[in-house]
């Protein structure tokens, strides 16, 4: 009898990624890890930066499967 293999979830994928209820994957906005203070960001962008998307249709299939039990 074949034994059944659990697959791991990708330790750096969840922490940054989370699925909605309607099954879309939610992500941080990019671009605020460096250079926040008088690097050319202004405080209008580095506010918009705070929010949450969602990741594109051409990589959900990946991230879902690097989180499999999310």
């Amino acid at each position: 009898m074949a034994k059944k293999i659990k697959i791991k979830t990708h330790s750096g994928a969840k922490k940054r990624f989370s699925l909605t209820k309607t099954g879309k994957v939610k992500r941080a906005m990019t671009k605020k890890r460096h250079l926040l203070n008088g690097h050319g960001k202004t405080t209008k962008l580095k506010r918009a930066l705070r929010g949450t998307t969602y990741a594109d249709k051409t990589n959900e299939a990946a991230i879902k499967r690097m989180i499999l039990y999310k």
